[in-house]
């Protein structure tokens, strides 16, 4: 087999999550979560999760396309040497976490605008203010030790603040925001629901007045029923999917 059947066939593998992942960076650009070039999204397709999908090196979000992604294997040491290897920083981030967290199968990290200027805080966690930021009460975690771009050392350093599977969020200090879950549609619907918490936050600072923040037995009940609500992260993504298909977005070709 030539090494460009072999490509073929590798892009036509796991299709169904090919396809779920290329519509969540459609929309993360439309919803401007995106920074340029510079963000990955990756999920894993194998079950100890080595072999992960992820964006090619610096596609615009808007442009990527179910066939476009990349299929890596976080073992493999000579991935940078590929022709088509990936962006530095995605492997040392996206490789390290998918080597050393297993149950982290989808990994979403943007620089979108409000997380940003949470983590930029001097206390970056996030207080249940309203029923979207108690979703995130006591599931999200605050990286103190930004220490540059996330090369190998990096990546592998970030990958040991997820070791707690009831952590589903990780507010990078000084750098953005990074998500888990177990599904694309799991992990864009709580990027998702992030950004939006993280901007009523900042929004109610900047009156000035007293925040009304929850008490942490209603915010854990609220972030519970939250997590057992059923189908919604589903829908959400199905419903996007329907509006791209609708303008006959080619983001599943």
């Amino acid at each position: 087999m030539s090494a460009t059947s072999a490509t073929t066939l590798s892009n036509l593998a796991h299709w169904n999550e090919r396809v779920d992942l290329a519509a969540a960076f459609r929309w993360t650009a439309r919803l401007n979560m995106h920074e340029a070039v510079a963000n990955h999204f990756s999920l894993a397709v194998n079950d100890d999760g080595s072999q992960f999908l992820i964006n090619p090196n610096q596609m615009h979000f808007s442009r990527i396309k179910a066939s476009d992604l990349l299929q890596l294997n976080a073992n493999d040491p000579d991935t940078m040497a590929r022709q088509d290897a990936p962006d530095e920083t995605a492997w040392g981030l996206h490789g390290a976490i998918h080597r050393l967290c297993p149950h982290a199968r989808c990994v979403m990290h943007v620089h979108s605008i409000y997380a940003t200027v949470l983590a930029s805080l001097a206390d970056s966690t996030l207080p249940p203010i309203d029923q979207n930021s108690a979703m995130f009460f006591r599931r999200h975690v605050v990286d103190e030790e930004y220490g540059g771009l996330a090369f190998e050392n990096e990546g592998k350093r970030c990958a040991g603040l997820l070791t707690d599977p009831k952590v589903k969020v990780m507010i990078m200090g000084n750098h953005g925001i990074l998500v888990i879950g177990d599904t694309v549609a799991d992990t864009f619907n709580r990027l998702y629901y992030f950004e939006r918490a993280a901007e009523t936050y900042i929004r109610a600072l900047q009156t000035g007045q007293e925040l009304r923040v929850l008490s942490d037995e209603i915010a854990e009940k609220t972030a519970q029923e939250l997590e057992d609500y059923p189908n919604q992260s589903e829908r959400h993504l199905s419903e996007l999917k329907a509006i791209l298909d609708s303008e006959i977005d080619p983001y599943a070709n």
